[in-house]
């Protein structure tokens, strides 16, 4: 049993409720696969560190490591952390199949750069990192640390100071409703994933972060003020440090310059690209416990104790007992445990599970209907051409009729344009800006209501609305309170919320956050603005270059991208120079671009990733190659295995599904 999952076991048993740390802790904590990256890249790390704090007190002066050790030596090191055989590039067999089904862990894609895509490789960086110390120490680390000449204010003051807001002071969208806030976080779950790092102490002193303040790998607590309501008599907030990769730069070269050590990098635990690896998961670990293995019709395990009228939901995690909230008017023996799906993050909140779950009995529909118009398919056909279908279906979803609504269709048109096909010098590569800033954008469009409705989409006084932290981590809701439909009315017919310069994301999300009960809270603002700094993402001004949009150097230049000057003066009050503003802050608040609900910034940001999904992807189009299987099929079979290929082709081409067997 791991350490965390002890964690997990001692808490439940001793409080009943969680902690939103541990809450936190188990939507962030990564597959079997990316625990053994993790911890052999959080042992490398370690043992450098105490290699560097040796060498240093040794010579009395300030060295790199490897000023004195040999790169043999450093080979060794990573040998022995379990580092190195992460570093391999894994074998791609070039037969018919390999090139009709995508991998699961997205190895392959690309069959010169065979790790571009892949799950539990490092973020990309657009932009060096810059880390206090060149090589791994948090932006804000240490106090005496100056940028511009000022420190960089504590990000729990600027989210009470800028990015806080009332549930009351809300403005509503009056173009989209919350399903647009849902797909964007869900897609988002379908790209990247950073897991936190294993270890819950300090591995210099041995502390447990949550006991102490003290800033020592991979503890980097948040600071809170005496007259904080989140304080609740602490000095700070618990924060995990994403874990470190083992790998750096290019992969294709194997630990060839290891003497001159890279700055630290990110894992991304999911594949890059979009291909419903929310559904799917990004290992064969995953897959193969998603999977109803003993189906002949290639489908995903349900849930086997629970039905939504005659629906499926998703099955119950095996990490039991889980974290997840329970009904308090139930007994322990009708516990409903946290769900699985692709992600780990499925269970977080409500209207998350069900978009999971309507994509797991899409899934189920198509392979039952597949295996219908061809009976001769193995189930394993059946599954993958099931999974293909789903996979184009999410990448129309979103680059057809998500991103143009956020980025605006100039923005579209600059940084994203018509597709002309595959490009393999593209690197698909989820970056670290993406995944850390620009696509956290959609945390100001969250409602802090949810809403359910009746068959004839009014209020319904048996499913009354509920606060946002009344549905975290509470799949329960769904089970007993009337299953996916009056969600997903709500979702429909309610408006999302509107980012607003002055109300940027409510109390829900910044003071009460995973709270499931009155042992404390956490503020998503802070977390996403700590996150950065432990990624070391560059400011805003460098971002701002990046793009090729003017830098910013006074008030003044700030009031011509961002109309609210209020929150102009509250932003120089804390920051004064707009180059230290943190990158998600400073993308949030500009001014939305025509028909957008970005600005330039993040359209920039968001443009150009996902133009590197779609034309790095070699099987975005789905180009059908078909396997001559079984040459001998009847007329009839042969005609409607045709058919099928038709309706792949339209799928892929945006055009409408509505004909598939089964719709």
């Amino acid at each position: 049993m791991s350490l965390l999952f002890y964690f997990y076991y001692r808490n439940s048993q001793g409080k009943g409720i969680e902690s939103p740390i541990s809450l936190l802790a188990f939507s962030k904590f990564p597959e079997r696969d990316s625990q053994d990256i993790s911890q052999a890249a959080e042992r490398m790390e370690m043992s450098i560190q105490v290699l560097k704090q040796n060498v240093c007190q040794k010579h009395r002066r300030s060295l790199h490591p490897t000023d004195l050790l040999s790169a043999d030596l450093l080979t060794m090191i990573a040998n022995i952390s379990g580092c190195l055989r992460y570093m391999l590039p894994p074998k791609c067999p070039n037969n018919c199949l390999a090139n009709k089904y995508r991998f699961i862990t997205g190895a392959c894609n690309n069959r010169e750069h065979t790790r571009w895509g892949a799950s539990n490789t490092a973020l990309a960086r657009w932009l060096p990192p810059t880390y206090e110390d060149g090589l791994s120490q948090p932006r804000g680390w240490d106090p005496s640390v100056r940028y511009n000449g000022v420190q960089l204010p504590l990000v729990r003051e600027v989210t009470r100071k800028i990015i806080h807001a009332s549930n009351e002071a809300i403005t509503e969208d009056n173009l989209y409703s919350d399903i647009i806030m849902v797909w964007g976080q869900y897609i988002d779950h379908d790209i990247s994933f950073t897991p936190q790092s294993i270890s819950r102490t300090s591995f210099l002193t041995g502390k447990e972060c949550q006991m102490t303040c003290e800033r020592q790998n991979p503890c980097f607590p948040i600071k809170v003020t005496t007259n904080d309501t989140l304080s609740k008599g602490m000095d700070c907030l618990p924060f995990y440090r994403s874990s470190p990769t083992c790998g750096t730069g290019d992969h294709s070269i194997f630990f060839g310059n290891l003497s001159a050590l890279n700055p630290r990098q990110q894992i991304n635990g999911l594949t890059s690209f979009i291909d419903a690896s929310t559904v799917y998961g990004s290992t064969s670990t995953v897959e193969n416990k998603l999977r109803n293995l003993t189906s002949e019709e290639g489908l995903l395990r349900v849930n086997n104790k629970h039905h939504d009228n005659g629906q499926e939901y998703l099955p119950f995690t095996d990490r039991v007992p889980s974290p997840c909230a329970q009904d308090s008017n139930a007994s322990e023996d009708e516990r409903i445990e946290c769900f699985m799906a692709g992600d780990s993050r499925s269970s977080e909140v409500t209207s998350l599970t069900a978009m999971h779950t309507l994509w797991l009995r899409e899934h189920n529909r198509l392979a039952r209907a597949l295996k219908a118009i061809n009976s001769h398919w193995s189930a394993e056909t059946v599954y993958q051409e099931a999974r293909k279908i789903v996979g184009a279906l999410h990448q129309i979803i979103t680059l057809r009729d998500y991103i143009p609504k956020i980025i605006g269709p100039d923005a579209f048109n600059q940084y994203i344009g018509l597709y002309k096909g595959y490009d393999p010098t593209v690197n698909p590569t989820v970056s670290n800006v993406f995944a850390t800033a620009a696509f956290r954008f959609g945390h100001a469009t969250i409602q802090p209501i949810v809403r359910r409705l009746n068959a004839q989409y009014l209020d319904d006084p048996e499913l009354p609305h509920l606060h946002l932290h009344e549905v975290f981590f509470s799949p329960w809701r769904l089970v007993k309170e009337g299953g996916l439909d009056p969600l997903i009315r709500g979702l429909l017919a309610h408006p999302a919320k509107l980012q607003v310069q002055g109300q940027l994301m409510n109390e829900e999300l910044t003071d009460k956050l995973f709270v499931l009960s009155n042992n404390g809270s956490l503020d998503l603002a802070s977390l996403n603005l700590q996150r950065g700094r432990d990624h070391g993402l560059p400011g805003y001004n460098d971002w701002r270059e990046f793009c090729g949009l003017p830098k910013l150097e006074t008030q003044t230049d700030l009031n011509t991208i961002i109309t609210n000057q209020k929150v102009t003066e509250k932003i120089m009050e804390l920051y004064h120079n707009p180059s230290n503003i943190d990158v998600w802050l400073g993308g949030l608040v500009e001014d939305f671009l025509p028909g957008a609900r970005t600005g330039p910034l993040f359209a920039c940001l968001i443009g150009k990733q996902m133009k590197a999904l779609r034309d790095g992807d070699r099987i975005w189009s789905y180009g059908y190659q078909e396997c001559r299987v079984l040459p001998e099929l009847p007329h009839q079979t042969r005609q409607k295995r045709l058919s099928l290929h038709l309706v792949l082709y339209s799928c892929h081409h945006g055009l409408s599904c509505t004909f598939i067997p089964g719709r």
